[in-house]
């Protein structure tokens, strides 16, 4: 009997979970889910004969190492920073590994030693980064097989609310880990435009509020992600003049959090007390002297420079930002704050749906002419437990997983990857097209 181990039974697992088991009854395999929590294994099990409970504390090695050494592969939905406890584990133990994260420094120092063991470290296999790793280079590689010069290349990405459920200012709910939503963008962001290295600081970041057209969708704004340079070899895309990856999200939601940033509410290093209520706490973040004749929210139109009726000002009000009302908890820092104001204010409701809109916009020239074709998909969540994020976050980690263990692909690639070779992308593709998720393609 072959032996999944899943480490990680948080939001972004169930779709994938659901299919391992599925899988699971028919070629006789067990998967057990490791999780601090008994209450989100059980959730996602359910009473499975092919699933297994592994409560552990995933930094304890010998609670995880057993069951690394006894799994026949192993996937890690755990935050980014634990994945190298079970990746030291792999190495150890000769076992294939999946993440759905960016790959780390620490994993990257790692590529020589899992080459040597012949192993697959296969990283960034979820939706962003994952799908859109899979889809961009198949329709790289197609347009270079035909002898296209790529000259731009654009990326876009966002998990949002699916227009039926949208009913907040802020035109935005969570359907994946929160605390990764309010640290978005802090460290910046670097891509190429017209040939040109364009470095945006993190207060720069959501004020631009550029806008995409999505066919069939919407008008969307973006805003870039991390490092998209690094991608341009990986890609092997050298000619491209411009290369960006990038966030989809509402424009007013890049508006709002626009104001956040400049309010510094996402600050993860300040002191601020205890006892305080949200209103105290804008004082002391804004200035602890506000003018007796001016209103708080007043006082914070003054400070981001707009009128005391824009829009901004409603959707800050609408989180309760200006209310006497008491926090809640003891929280460190300002981002502890906001995080759990948001935790209540965006939650979905169990009958709410997400939707996960990607699209890809190249462009190149053959034989004199230019072209531009943009990939576009779009995918509804059924509810806010079988959301539209887990579903494409779990399913391509899922499929390769099956596709290792039964040697579909024979030969799978080693040493700490993305999934842009062939030999990965194009069974992926196909067996997403079969679970609901296509782009669709025009060529312009």
């Amino acid at each position: 009997m072959k032996t999944i181990l899943v480490a990680g039974a948080g939001k972004s697992s169930t779709y994938l979970i659901q299919f391992l088991l599925a899988c699971a009854g028919r070629y006789r395999w067990k998967i057990i889910v490791a999780d601090s929590s008994e209450e989100a294994i059980a959730d996602k099990i359910k009473k499975s004969f092919y699933g297994e409970k592994a409560i552990i504390d995933i930094t304890n090695a010998a609670e995880r190492e057993p069951l690394v050494k006894q799994a026949d592969i192993v996937v890690s939905l755990m935050p980014p920073h634990l994945h190298i406890h079970l990746a030291k584990d792999c190495l150890k133990h000769k076992k294939h590994l999946i993440t759905s994260s960016y790959i780390s420094p620490e994993m990257k120092e790692m590529d020589k030693a899992v080459r040597e063991a012949g192993l697959m470290f296969m990283c960034e296999m979820g939706l962003d980064p994952g799908i859109d790793h899979i889809s961009a280079s198949m329709l790289i590689h197609s347009i270079q097989k035909v002898t296209g010069i790529i000259t731009s290349f654009k990326s876009y990405c966002g998990g949002l609310v699916a227009p039926e459920s949208d009913d907040n200012p802020w035109h935005y709910k969570f359907s994946w880990n929160p605390r990764n939503v309010v640290s978005a963008g802090m460290g910046g962001a670097i891509y190429k435009q017209g040939g040109k290295e364009v470095v945006l600081p993190y207060e720069e970041m959501f004020e631009k509020n550029k806008k995409i057209e999505v066919d069939g969708v919407g008008t969307f704004a973006y805003y870039p992600n991390r490092d998209s340079l690094k991608y341009i070899d990986q890609y092997n895309v050298p000619e491209a003049r411009t290369f960006l990856r990038a966030t989809l999200r509402h424009p007013d939601f890049c508006k709002g959090w626009s104001a956040i940033v400049k309010l510094g509410l996402t600050n993860e290093k300040d002191s601020l007390g205890n006892n305080l209520s949200y209103a105290a706490w804008i004082k002391r973040k804004i200035s602890n002297s506000i003018n007796s004749n001016e209103s708080i929210a007043e006082h914070v139109a003054t400070k981001l420079d707009i009128a005391p009726n824009d829009k901004v000002i409603s959707m800050l009000s609408w989180l309760g930002l200006f209310e006497e009302t008491k926090i809640k908890s003891n929280y460190k820092s300002s981002a502890d704050i906001l995080h759990g104001l948001l935790l209540d204010k965006w939650a979905m409701k169990p009958k709410d749906k997400d939707m996960v809109v990607m699209q890809h916009e190249v462009e190149y020239k053959r034989r004199d002419q230019k072209f531009k074709v943009i990939s576009s998909m779009k995918v509804i969540g059924e509810d806010s437990n079988n959301s539209a994020m887990a579903k494409t976050v779990g399913l391509p980690i899922g499929i390769l997983a099956k596709q290792i263990l039964r040697q579909t692909i024979s030969r799978p690639p080693v040493g700490v990857l993305i999934p842009n070779m062939s030999s990965i992308y194009r069974p992926l593709i196909t067996e997403l097209r079969l679970n609901g998720l296509s782009f669709n393609e025009a060529v312009e």
